[in-house]
């Protein structure tokens, strides 16, 4: 007599037979994925729309007329783009810009990278990354406006400072020679703390491994410092070159609260100008004209920057 199996049938589907069809559940909840996924990036969408990708191209649009607000847009072809390369105002603005961007980036690169070792090496505590963090959550109206009072040459505790040292007092902010470079050590100081946490980011990234192999073979903290930090940090260091510079060259509000693009047009930086050509004079096509320029140039920098410092690439393995 003989005994069935007591085993339940394989469950295996045989080699070549059809994939099982996925349950009407589950074919019901990817059609859903779609529209649910579509309404969460609907609002970002909308404001990508309306305040960044339409004022892009009015302003484009308009850089081709000649356009006051109180009349209708004229349009003029490439007139615009003619007077701005023969404006010497314009080139001025630019080269008071670029000098600006020189100052601030060189500067405060190299002092977030130093603070950002320093935390890395030094100290774990959240108190301090807060207090290294604090000037960048106040505004630069605000910021300026207290390095103002700061650094007034007659009642600033600044220059009462430099006074009870024994030397002249400085015009830090109304003097052509030092007024630039004081707003760009101004933006240093309220802009370093995130800077320096973001290379602190990227410090974190780097394996612990890769430094005790070195202490192994007898690698100097400098030596391992410029052979292994450096090279791993590159792809960080890249995006947040990028970024400084993108927000350097729009610097704005720090000069209109402190110098006003005085004195003699020594501070006259190109987003100063642009406002000052539309607000100001109301030659709303020219400023735009200058603004698409300005457009123009930060995508070249940008591309530029990225292909050299090779931020798309890591040398971690």
């Amino acid at each position: 007599m003989t005994v069935a199996s007591s085993s339940p049938p394989s469950r295996l589907p045989l080699r070549g037979a059809e994939p099982l069809e996925p349950t009407k559940t589950a074919r019901a909840r990817a059609r859903g994925d779609g529209p649910v996924a579509a309404l969460f990036i609907a609002p970002a969408m909308l404001g990508f729309l309306v305040f960044l990708l339409w004022p892009t191209l009015r302003g484009v649009y308009l850089s081709f007329t000649r356009f006051n607000l109180l009349t209708p847009p004229r349009w003029v072809g490439l007139d615009n783009y003619v007077r701005m390369v023969n404006d010497p105002i314009f080139w001025d603005s630019l080269t008071v810009t670029v000098e600006y961007v020189v100052i601030n980036i060189g500067v405060q690169t190299v002092a977030a990278l130093a603070i950002a070792v320093l935390l890395q090496r030094l100290t774990r505590s959240a108190l301090l990354r807060g207090i290294v963090l604090t000037p960048y959550l106040m505004s630069n109206v605000v910021a300026g406006l207290v390095w103002l009072w700061i650094l007034d040459t007659q009642l600033g505790i600044g220059n009462e400072i430099v006074g009870a040292l024994g030397v002249d007092r400085i015009p830090f902010l109304a003097d052509e020679t030092w007024a630039i470079p004081t707003i760009a050590l101004i933006n240093v100081w309220r802009h370093v703390g995130y800077t320096a946490l973001l290379i602190f980011a990227g410090l974190q990234a780097i394996p612990d491994d890769v430094y005790e192999a070195a202490r192994v073979d007898g690698a100097s903290e400098w030596r391992m410092f410029w052979r292994i930090t450096m090279p791993l940090l590159r792809p960080v260091l890249a995006v947040v070159l990028i970024m400084t510079v993108i927000g350097s060259f729009q610097v704005f509000d720090t000069v209109a609260v402190t110098t006003a693009g005085g004195p003699a047009n020594a501070t006259n930086v190109l987003q100063y100008y642009i406002y000052g050509s539309a607000f100001g004079r109301f030659q709303f096509g020219y400023a735009s004209a200058m603004s698409v320029a300005l457009l123009v140039v930060l995508s070249a920098i940008t591309v530029l920057q990225y292909r050299l410092t090779r931020a798309g690439r890591s040398d971690l393995g």
